[in-house]
């Protein structure tokens, strides 16, 4: 409790702290609930934790739900629990876990997916809660401390809590005494309305605008909570071959951009999306030629504490910190030496077109699948199973100096290791359509689309991208289009649309998309 009280500097708000079982009754069947958290870190856990306990223990499985609207993904032993009690009626924009998935698409769970920034934004706005005057019931938010005038010193992730602290009409705080205060890493820019709204005036990645705290009406704070709970860090997988190949065909390119003079010699600012591919890019970079490298991000994986490691990375801007409990602990154990490096912004500053247009932000990010015009799925397998949502990639993917997407070009299914191929010639849902990609990679080579049209990117992809099981039934399939769309003159972006699914059909049938023909 000692800590607990250091950590609230504005001591009048000593008298709202209480147990979590104590904040039961101020959650109600139906409301709005904000949290602050991000891929799955700074997220509430001893709150949510003491509430799922009190509906198992009184049987209100179905009887007490509510709708979450967070940053990103929290830690499954939360997502996963609440959906298991049914306590999540809608949640937004972004989910992981094996329990919240399956209700998502089972129709137990309303998902809405959106890109973050303008989801972010419109949290604001209060366009998800308009029924309810557009705010939220409660605010749940992780900190790790709290000013002498209230302001929220959150913790290791920003995400959407600005906006939750903005809007809530009370607030529960969780102060996470097992983690070190995190004042100073944080620019906290709150959104304005419009019109008249001010541009974000950053030119470089380790430019500040913002504050180092999230200003708040300490009369909205109704509890405050001490939490001992780390965070349910990331896992990631050690970089396989394919991986690794892929992260060796961009750093190919980069060279060959800075020897053409399209690139400096420390490249421009880099994202990488979460996963094992994007861990691999930026391990790549720790043994690859470039230095003097700065990250715009959105997650800070546990390969960028080796980049940093390197000497090669200077500057890192991000919305969270998304390591693994190993990384958390490399990162307590050098705190001055990572954080002196690192800001931490809300997700609509990080992942905002126009800070991302004007630092020249090369985006790289990982999709389900891409189709030989260039066309991006991230979140709909097969076009109708959600798995997680589309994240921020979109936010850079649209807006960067460059647009990469990366993926191996198969993926095993049940009875064939190579059954299902990451190359189709129409992705059945699009996140990312050709007009904003200009990079598509797979282990197999990088074909770049750059000022190339329609038939000239089939090609390039064809060649460059598809695995050699499927490169002679993609090639049929391209050249039959081609001919066919021509002879009715409707060839810009040739397809037979009524056989175009077929390799689809073929897996949900057989379990392998190897078709023998088009017929």
């Amino acid at each position: 409790m000692g800590e607990l009280r250091k950590r609230i500097r504005k001591t009048s708000l000593h008298a709202r702290i209480m147990s979590a079982e104590d904040t039961v009754p101020f959650f109600k069947n139906g409301m709005d609930l904000g949290w602050s958290g991000f891929t799955p870190v700074g997220y509430p856990k001893v709150v949510p934790a003491a509430l799922a306990d009190h509906v198992e223990k009184n049987g209100l499985q179905g009887k007490m739900r509510f709708n979450l609207f967070i940053g990103a993904s929290i830690g499954g032993e939360v997502e996963d629990r609440w959906a298991s009690l049914q306590m999540t009626d809608k949640r937004w924009p972004y989910q992981t876990g094996k329990v919240i998935q399956k209700q998502v698409n089972d129709g137990t769970v309303r998902m809405g997916d959106k890109h973050l920034s303008l989801y972010a934004q419109d949290l604001a706005y209060g366009f998800y809660t308009k029924d309810n005057g557009g705010r939220f019931d409660l605010g749940l938010i992780e900190a790790s401390g709290i000013t002498e005038d209230g302001g929220i010193i959150l913790a290791g992730s920003i995400g959407v809590a600005p906006e939750v602290i903005q809007n809530a009409d009370k607030l529960i705080i969780e102060i996470n005494t097992a983690i070190p205060s995190f004042e100073g890493l944080h620019d906290i820019v709150m959104t304005e309305r419009p019109p008249f709204k001010k541009p974000y005036l950053v030119t470089r990645v380790d430019d500040r605008v913002g504050s180092l705290h999230v200003p708040c009406d300490p009369d909205k704070i109704v509890a405050i909570v001490e939490s001992r709970m780390p965070d349910n860090g990331r896992p990631l997988s050690p970089p396989d071959e394919i991986s690794e190949q892929i992260a060796a065909n961009i750093l190919d390119f980069f060279q060959f951009e800075v020897k053409a003079g399209r690139l400096p010699k420390n490249l421009l600012p880099l994202q990488s999306g979460v996963g094992n591919i994007a861990n691999a890019v930026v391990g790549g970079m720790v043994k690859g030629p470039f230095a003097n490298v700065k990250v715009w991000t959105e997650v800070l994986q546990d390969t960028m504490l080796d980049f940093f490691d390197s000497g090669k990375l200077d500057f890192a801007s991000s919305t969270s910190l998304s390591l693994s409990v190993d990384g958390f602990k490399r990162l307590y154990a050098d705190w001055e030496k990572y954080t002196s490096r690192v800001v931490l912004r809300p997700i609509q500053f990080s992942n905002h077109p126009e800070a991302i247009r004007r630092l020249g932000v090369i985006a790289m990010n990982t999709p389900v699948e891409f189709d030989i015009y260039g066309h991006a799925n991230s979140t709909l397998v097969g076009g109708t199973r959600m798995i997680n949502g589309i994240g921020g990639s979109g936010d850079f993917l649209r807006n960067a100096y460059l647009s990469i997407m990366h993926t191996p070009s198969t993926r095993p299914s049940k009875s064939d290791p190579t059954g299902i191929t990451c190359v189709v010639p129409m992705v059945p849902h699009v996140d990312h359509t050709e007009h904003d990609l200009d990079v598509l990679v797979t282990e197999q080579g990088l074909a770049d689309l750059r000022g190339l049209c329609p038939r000239e990117r089939a090609k390039e992809i064809v060649d460059k991208c598809v695995h050699s099981d499927y490169k002679p039934i993609m090639q049929d399939y391209f050249e039959r289009a081609r001919r066919e769309c021509f002879e009715r003159n409707v060839g810009h972006e040739p397809h037979m649309l009524f056989k175009v699914f077929k390799m689809q059909q073929k897996l949900a049938e057989k379990g392998t998309m190897k078709i023998d023909n088009w017929d």
